[in-house]
């Protein structure tokens, strides 16, 4: 089961399990990126099926896992990729829009989590949940405060609940992707300072292919990472470290945005 597997990210990573057998629900609030993510794995011939969810929403939560039970038996993995982000400086971010951002990015994993947990220790099976995170969980991200603060508190989970859940045999890890371009990204994250010139940025000097992050969380989730569990692991061309080789040209995020604006 993957949230917000209809486009981008979650899309590739659905698609990934799909490609090694998986069968995969496409769970989404959005019944068009549901039949996206549908049409994305049968296009490899794969199997799927969509199903309505609002990750703010523990009951909806709930009713979205027993429409999957009911179709495809228990699930067995986890993806938290559902999220929400726009830039915005913060001072101008207002208390609505903060919460529109963390409670999806960071209650949705949460209610997912402890919803698939309760399931699988009720049937005495094991599972793997993978959250999706960032980098700027560590390192912050000017202009996105609350999407990196949400993110940092997904990176947490990772950490507290693979403990938590370790005896029985839930592994809980994250995936910290850097930039893989795709064609649902919306505009307005196109279009943050550097973007056009990212793959130059870059100590690897190329920006991500999709099917590298499906690989990796395939990884995490299958029998070959059978005693990995609380960890994050980076995937972005050792980005995240570049700024101990050469700090990047910075744009204070008022001008940025007062650029966009004019």
């Amino acid at each position: 089961m993957v949230t917000g597997g209809g486009t981008g990210l979650g899309k590739a990573i659905a698609t990934g399990f799909a490609r090694l057998g998986g069968t995969v629900a496409i769970a989404s609030r959005d019944e068009a990126h549901r039949a996206s993510g549908i049409a994305a794995i049968e296009a490899v011939g794969g199997k799927a099926i969509g199903v309505a969810i609002d990750v703010r929403s523990a009951e909806s939560v709930k009713t979205a896992f027993d429409e999957v039970e009911s179709r495809l038996g228990p699930v067995t993995i986890l993806v938290n990729n559902a999220a929400a982000n726009f830039p915005v400086p913060s001072e101008e971010l207002s208390p609505n829009g903060w919460r529109a951002i963390t409670q999806i990015t960071l209650d949705g994993p949460y209610f997912c989590s402890t919803e698939f947990a309760r399931r699988r220790i009720a049937l005495g099976a094991p599972g793997a949940i993978l959250n999706i995170g960032a980098t700027y969980a560590w390192t912050g991200g000017p202009g996105a405060a609350p999407s990196a603060a949400a993110k940092a508190g997904v990176a947490n989970l990772v950490q507290s609940l693979s403990v938590e859940w370790a005896p029985d045999g839930i592994r809980v890890n994250g995936l910290m992707p850097g930039n893989f371009p795709h064609d649902d990204q919306p505009q307005n994250l196109k279009d943050l300072p550097g973007r056009s010139d990212m793959a130059d940025r870059i100590p690897a000097q190329r920006v991500g292919e999709l099917h590298e992050l499906a690989w990796a969380a395939c990884f995490l989730c299958s029998p070959f990472a059978s005693y990995i569990t609380g960890h994050n692991l980076v995937i972005d061309g050792a980005n995240w470290l570049r700024r101990g080789l050469r700090f990047p040209i910075f744009e204070p995020v008022r001008d940025w945005a007062r650029s966009k604006k004019s």
